[in-house]
């Protein structure tokens, strides 16, 4: 630890800590515009200087460490001239003509600091000088009038994403912010995760659709997490009046520490261009009519009475209570044919068996993705889904980790990767045996040929795996795709022999499906839904969107009953819909793809007459005459999961 003094108070940091970051752990305000706590310092701004007893001239704090009895100064009038000054030069450069942009009035880091320092106007007239905008992009604009170059959008697109779509273009006062070599950024390599805009200190990255529907001040937020994937990334949620008006990313998440992908912060928002469903509704003489809940659920409950042979179906975006009320009303209740999950256990049900079948867990946590010095993704689409899992691979590359992709599918980490393995289909047996025969020093060459893959492809990726200090393998859905026990346990075998799995770490990990895939598996939900004399179907789709096949199954079901918060194509051959809350507007339990129990949080009220999921289970089990325990979900739910870290 160092002992230094700021502002006459004694500060004790550990080493290596900055001056501003100690600053702010003794609760004393510095100004900062380029710095950024998730960020690598930069001291590009100079707005942070501070004075340092010995130093000839004033340092900036973002990126001075700490000394033993160091004393240090953050306010006096060389200080605050300095300050000016530099505030000065950053308006004087572009067109920050504060009254008319979007973001003035609290929102915009540039005035804030103004203010603060007591500028009232411009002692040095702006140069007016033409700037471009990108409006290309389909959720966000860059104007580069009111960019102060503090680069922190450029920083965030690699340090956090891994992207690097962003950088600088020119010198001194023509530099501007663009997107690969000058390309548009609606047509760059743009993955539209949204970084950027949040990030960035002034009104020069805005979002489309935020932008003027009012300042944070004016806006209810709510801490919360997304239920986009199963890796349950922290989010803060901005409403007014009922409404979404924007998502971002929770600096303070212990999963994604601050990062979104466009499933999180921008298509949650799109779902609000979707017709909404208010009231029941009841088919009568071929046409969908409006009922009461009364009505709905009295046809309902007498549909599956008289049914001898039932069905029901449900979203892994549901909270575990309702998953688990699900479960107790249909599969031990009615005792219906089928009751699964809309995924059916594809990414589940093999995992869940081998840690019962092992007695104990054998996946890790996500965080020693980024302590890995080489990682094999096998068999899954990390560009596509689970893309937080993806960055956390994309920004340690260029530190010097080996990436080694194995899929039977085109992917955009291919193109990154130091070593490709494409397997024929449903050959993925024959590769992790070829790689394990490999470790070991055993021909593989015949496994090799059975996976389609050339041997020396197959060596090369076990030298990198067996030379890595700390190595890791994630893998998903392609490889569970029609794989048996035995696929899996040749992973297992795979993670052990390359010292993926050992006595300190375990490196595994499965990206699995949705929000609650894993808590759907836990209490059952994980068969095959086939259907084929079922008189009575339930599909609790709840804000999911029906897949093409799904709709495609219940097309001649002589009863269906659909429970949803948007219509859709399924509501439309439904003879019963039901009305339910979207995402933003029920509280829940989620189990992560590591094992944490995350806890969702209502942001918004369900519009009148829209019930919870949880609630609508409850009406139609009374109606059947049946009584549901809402209080047993915890307890049924963390029995054989294969995280081997369980956090509470």
């Amino acid at each position: 630890m160092v002992n230094i003094t700021i502002d006459e108070k004694k500060v004790q940091v550990p080493e290596g800590t900055t001056v501003l970051r100690a600053a702010e752990q003794a609760e004393i305000h510095i100004p900062t515009l380029c710095d950024h706590p998730a960020l690598t310092p930069f001291g590009g701004c100079r707005l942070c200087l501070v004075e340092v007893q010995g130093a000839r001239t004033l340092q900036t704090s973002c990126t001075l460490p700490v000394t033993e009895n160091m004393v240090v100064t953050t306010d006096n009038d060389r200080i605050r001239e300095a300050r000016k000054f530099v505030l000065t030069l950053l308006f004087s450069e572009r067109n920050h003509f504060c009254p008319y942009c979007q973001v003035s009035g609290g929102d915009c880091e540039l005035q804030n600091a103004a203010y603060e320092q007591d500028m009232t106007h411009w002692p040095l007239q702006p140069n007016w000088k033409t700037f471009d905008v990108d409006a290309s992009h389909e959720y966000f604009i860059l104007e580069q009038s009111r960019c102060i170059l503090c680069r922190r959008c450029v920083r965030a697109c690699g340090e956090l994403v891994g992207n690097f779509t962003l950088g600088v273009e020119e010198r001194g006062a023509d530099s501007s912010i663009v997107a690969d070599l000058g390309t548009p950024l609606g047509e760059s390599s743009c993955i539209s995760c949204g970084v950027c805009v949040q990030v960035c200190p002034t009104g020069a990255l805005i979002d489309r659709r935020s932008a003027y529907l009012g300042h944070d001040v004016e806006l209810d937020k709510t801490e919360t997490i997304c239920v986009g994937c199963s890796v349950g990334c922290g989010i803060e949620v901005y409403s007014r009046d009922n409404h979404l008006v924007r998502i971002e990313g929770n600096w303070d998440a212990t999963v994604n520490r601050g990062v979104l992908c466009k499933t999180g912060r921008y298509l949650p928002l799109d779902a609000e261009n979707q017709d909404r469903v208010y009231t029941p509704m009841v088919r009568k003489d071929g046409k969908l009519k409006a009922a009461t809940w009364n009505d709905a659920i009295k046809t309902i409950a007498d549909q599956f009475k008289k049914s001898p042979k039932s069905a029901a179906m449900v979203p892994t975006r549901l909270p575990a209570e309702s998953l688990h009320l699900f479960k107790q009303l249909f599969k031990d209740q009615l005792q219906a044919a089928t009751v699964t999950s809309i995924e059916e256990g594809l990414n589940t049900k093999l995992p869940t068996q081998l840690a019962a079948e092992l007695g104990s867990p054998f996946e890790g946590a996500l965080e020693e993705i980024e302590k890995s010095d080489c990682v094999l993704v096998l068999g899954a689409d990390l560009a596509k889904d689970h893309e937080v899992v993806g960055f956390f691979i994309k920004r340690i590359l260029p530190l010097g980790m080996e990436l080694i992709w194995a899929g039977s599918d085109n992917n955009a980490f291919e193109q990154q990767a130091h070593q490709v393995l494409k397997p024929k289909a449903e050959s993925y047996a024959d590769l992790l045996q070829a790689l394990n025969a490999a470790l070991v020093d055993k021909p593989c060459a015949e496994f090799a040929k059975n996976a389609g893959v050339e041997e020396s492809a197959v060596k090369k990726a076990a030298q990198m795996l067996s030379k890595a200090n700390f190595p890791a393998i994630v893998y998903g859905e392609d490889l569970l795709k029609n794989a048996s026990m035995n696929t899996l346990k040749a992973l297992v075998e795979l993670g052990h022999l390359s010292g993926t799995i050992g006595e300190q770490r375990n490196a595994l990990v499965s990206v699995k499906g949705k929000a609650n895939s894993m808590a759907a598996a836990q209490y059952g939900l994980d068969q095959p839904f086939n259907i084929s004399d079922e008189q009575a179907v339930f599909i609790a789709l709840g804000d999911d969107c029906p897949s093409q096949k799904l709709i495609k199954r219940l097309e001649k079901a002589p009863f269906l009953v659909v429970q949803a918060s948007y219509s859709s194509q399924l509501t439309a051959q439904a003879d019963v819909v039901l009305p339910v809350e979207n995402w933003a507007e029920q509280d829940g339990s989620y189990l992560n793809l590591e094992g944490q129990l995350q806890n969702a949080v209502k942001s918004m009220p369900a519009p009148e007459g829209v019930l919870s999921n949880a609630a609508v289970f409850e009406k139609l089990a009374a109606a059947l005459g049946y009584k549901l325990d809402s209080t047993g979900w915890k307890d049924n739910l963390l029995k054989q999961i294969p995280v081997s870290a369980i956090l509470d």
